[in-house]
């Protein structure tokens, strides 16, 4: 029977993936991953063979009538990104949508992404939240930040290491400077590290030691 399925991959540690999602790339008739080389080595440890085809932000579109006529072959395909729960800051939700169009059956299984644990581990409540992916680069990057100072809801979002202590200095402008924050990054990888202060705090800190690697960002909701 044609099926998608969305299948977590670890996010650090090759242990995170689950015996399910091992079985479902292993029966799975095609593999969907957003970069064959990096889901290669994943899979090759995994000792998983199953064909892989390419399918990432700058192909889905036009992959897209392609996949849904193997679907409604009787195909089950697997997606796949480089790390965490396909469709999450990820390829994903256009091929979703075209399944549910077309009452094609589609099921996410549970597993590894970065924004839960860096949200549980942060002490702010986690009973009401908002994820925001990644901020807009430029367009309406103000505006976004603008709502998060009267946001009373913790806020998490994703940074890249380059962008981070200038997005924390936008931050001190439009939310002040005492707002309590939670960044942690490599999560689930050999130096996962979690700081927690406030927006002036962690500006100093990040000035003073070089990020690196990927962030999640977890922002107190204005009290």
């Amino acid at each position: 029977m044609s099926k998608l399925f969305l299948v977590p991959t670890p996010i650090g540690n090759l242990e995170d993936i689950t015996l399910r999602a091992i079985r479902i790339l292993e029966e799975s008739d095609l593999i969907l991953a957003e970069d064959t080389r990096t889901s290669g080595k994943l899979l090759k440890h995994l000792k998983v063979s199953t064909q892989m085809q390419s399918f990432h932000m700058h192909n889905e579109h036009r992959m897209l009538e392609r996949m849904l006529e193997k679907l409604k072959m009787g195909m089950q395909i697997a997606m796949i990104s480089d790390a965490g729960t396909p469709g999450i800051s990820d390829p994903g939700f256009l091929l979703v949508r075209a399944c549910v169009e077309n009452d094609i059956p589609t099921e996410c299984l549970p597993g590894a992404t970065a924004l839960i644990p860096a949200l549980v581990q942060s002490g702010f409540p986690t009973d009401r939240f908002i994820f925001e992916g990644f901020l807009p680069p430029k367009k309406g990057r103000q505006t976004r930040l603008k709502e998060w100072a009267e946001e009373t809801k913790t806020i998490v979002f994703y940074e890249s290491p380059h962008k981070i202590v200038k997005t924390l200095g936008q931050l001190q402008e439009f939310v002040g400077g005492e707002r309590r924050l939670s960044i942690s990054r490599e999560i689930s990888k050999k130096f996962e590290e979690t700081v927690r202060g406030t927006v002036n705090e962690l500006i100093i800190h990040f000035e003073e030691k070089a990020p690196k690697g990927e962030f999640v960002v977890i922002l107190e909701g204005k009290k």
